[in-house]
């Protein structure tokens, strides 16, 4: 016996069974990588480069119908290849509504649905409370807390996240000593996002006066008008607790320190319009020969100012982040232009066909909203595009993160940001009734007369 010869046919064998395995896991990792840059063997054998759907709703475990085929493995809160190019999805479950929406999957991206709601098809109202609402109500961010007057301007709490409802009393006469309630109306109220404090824009007696309201502890609000004996024009909370606020001053930009109660020197002179992401903000200001108007970019606490565009009319902007990319909108009279943050890029410009007002900023940044009264445009940044619609009734409120509410002979109608999947939900509802869907479970209507919960999930 050749023990050599064996020993070397034994190596040859080793050597041959690992360059195997290497190459094995070789092409192992290159069908792995294309499969993740979106390649994919098709019914025809051929490859192709594909998408990624990731699709969730409220309620989760809908069936999802793709192009009008669907199998008992295709559930909402999961993901699906699917090939490049325009589907349609729609989305059912047993007992409640539809759900439908056209996509266009591009190749190797993820494309993320997360905002799908399905409305049961029978409902049953519940009134919790008797109340006499006044002029003002406010939903807190989380829509766990509402916060409403009487008719007797009497202030009250509402914890909505709870079984059972009961309006705790605010002594709003700590928000305004010396003043009557009745003479106190709120012109805007915009809370931070630790629900810790209201930022109250309010008229008394014809006199506009800004008022952060610390309904943890309501003996520590603090009325900036008399504070600082400044008439602002526009004030804003800088962070997540009320700390620092930023506000126009007589058309000047300043940043007030609300623990030290201080006001800084001007940021930025001649603003007509400003957004802030944490120190960053983003601004239409007047030239210095008083006539013209630019849009720049500073931070606080840095005096340089980065000129993004100039133009013959002041602009509306927003500031915001998606998929950890910042973004910076600017309006301007008929025309919206989307702008990369990092280096002022120009991505893509629409033309609009209303004078909208202001913009809105959607959950995550996911959408842009620009309106006026019921005229809507809504810019999908999933989608990269842009759609115009109205609401049915005057005006529109948000029932939730994505979806738009309005009250139309009424009826309650909802939509989602974007305009489609309109629904009527309810009727016999008074024309100023202020609704919300609070933990995807309850339904509030908040009316003249009464507060009212419908279940959103079976009992």
């Amino acid at each position: 016996m050749d023990l050599d010869k064996i020993k070397r046919r034994q190596s040859l064998k080793v050597i041959i069974s690992e360059a195997i395995m290497v190459l094995a896991v070789i092409l192992m990792v290159a069908i792995l990588a294309l499969i993740v840059s979106g390649y994919w063997l098709n019914s025809d054998f051929q490859i192709e480069r594909q998408g990624l759907l990731q699709i969730s709703s409220a309620p989760t475990g809908a069936s999802v119908e793709i192009d009008g085929s669907s199998s008992w493995l295709q559930k909402t809160n999961t993901s699906k290849v699917l090939s490049s190019g325009e589907h349609t999805i729609v989305l059912s479950k047993e007992g409640y509504d539809t759900w439908q929406k056209k996509i266009n999957i591009a190749e190797g991206l993820l494309y993320r649905v997360n905002y799908p709601r399905l409305f049961p098809e029978e409902r049953s109202a519940e009134t919790l409370l008797d109340v006499s609402r006044g002029e003002f109500v406010t939903i807190s961010p989380s829509r766990e807390t509402l916060i409403f007057t009487d008719n007797h301007y009497e202030w009250f709490l509402i914890n909505l996240n709870n079984n059972v409802i009961e309006p705790k009393p605010i002594d709003a006469a700590l928000l305004f000593p010396g003043v009557s309630l009745s003479t106190v109306k709120i012109l805007d109220a915009n809370w931070d996002q630790d629900e810790s404090h209201i930022l109250l824009k309010t008229e008394i007696n014809g006199d506009v006066e800004w008022v952060l309201m610390d309904i943890r502890n309501l003996a520590n609000s603090l009325n900036l008008t008399q504070e600082f004996s400044v008439d602002f024009d526009d004030v804003r909370i800088l962070d997540n607790s009320s700390n620092n606020l930023i506000a126009i001053q007589s058309g000047d930009l300043r940043r007030i320190d609300v623990s030290g109660k201080s006001i800084s020197a001007i940021l930025i002179e001649n603003v007509s319009d400003f957004d802030h992401l944490g120190s960053e903000i983003v601004f239409s200001a007047k030239q210095q020969n008083g006539e013209d108007y630019y849009v720049g970019t500073t931070k606080i606490g840095d005096d340089k100012v980065t000129k993004l565009l100039e133009s013959e009319t002041p602009a509306k902007i927003a500031l915001s982040e998606f998929y950890d990319e910042k973004y910076i909108t600017v309006l301007l009279e008929k025309a919206v232009t989307l702008y990369k943050d990092n280096n002022f890029e120009k991505l893509i410009s629409y033309d609009v066909s209303s004078n909208y007002e202001d913009i809105k900023v959607g959950h995550n940044g996911e959408y842009i909203i620009f309106y006026t009264r019921n005229n809507i445009a809504a810019i999908d940044m999933e989608a990269s595009a842009l759609t115009e619609w109205q609401t049915e009734g005057p005006s529109f409120g948000w029932i939730d993160n994505y979806m738009i509410y309005t009250i139309a002979d009424n009826n309650l109608i909802v939509y989602d940001f974007d305009g489609l999947n309109r629904r009527q939900i309810a009727t016999n509802i008074p024309g100023q009734s202020i609704i919300t869907i609070t933990d995807d479970k309850w339904l509030y209507f908040l009316t003249d007369d009464s507060l009212i919960r419908e279940w959103l999930i079976p009992r």
